[in-house]
C-alpha cells in the first residue's frame, strides 16, 4: 500500500481525516474515465471513519472534500460502491443525495480465475 499510494508513480490517492491531531479516518480514491461523458471521474475506493467518530460529520466532510476535488478537476462524476447489506452506509449516502445505480452489475476476475484467464 505504501508504494501504490505514496510513491512518485502512485495510481491512487489517500486522505487522512484528523481530529485534534489524531487520525480518525481515511479515504482512498483514484481517477477513472467515462466514455459516456468524455471526461474523467473520481472513484472512491474506500472510506473509513473510526466507529466512535461515526455520526460526527467526519465522513460527510471527507465526501464533500472529494466532491470539491472532482469539481475542481473537471470530473463528470464522483462514484463509489457499497455492499448491499451495509444499511447505515446506504442511508448515509442517500441522505447526501447519492443515487444507487441499479442498471450496472459489477463483474470481477481475481485470484486463480484472473490468472487462469490471463494464461488461457
Amino acid at each position: 500500500m505504501r508504494h501504490s499510494l505514496f510513491a512518485k508513480d502512485a495510481t491512487a490517492n489517500a486522505l487522512i481525516c484528523e481530529e485534534g491531531g489524531q487520525a480518525i479516518g481515511y479515504a482512498v480514491y483514484f481517477y477513472n474515465y467515462s466514455t459516456w461523458l468524455g471526461k474523467k471521474g473520481l472513484y472512491l475506493e474506500d472510506l473509513y471513519i473510526a466507529p466512535e467518530r461515526r455520526g460526527s460529520g467526519a465522513g460527510k466532510g471527507m465526501l464533500k472534500h472529494m466532491a470539491q476535488l472532482a469539481v475542481v478537476e473537471g470530473c463528470g462524476r464522483f462514484e463509489w460502491s457499497v455492499l448491499d447489506w451495509n444499511e447505515p452506509a446506504i442511508g448515509f449516502y442517500q441522505s447526501i443525495g447519492a443515487k444507487p445505480q441499479d442498471e450496472w452489475i459489477i463483474y470481477r476476475l481475481s485470484g486463480e480465475a484472473l490468472h487462469s484467464f490471463a494464461e488461457s
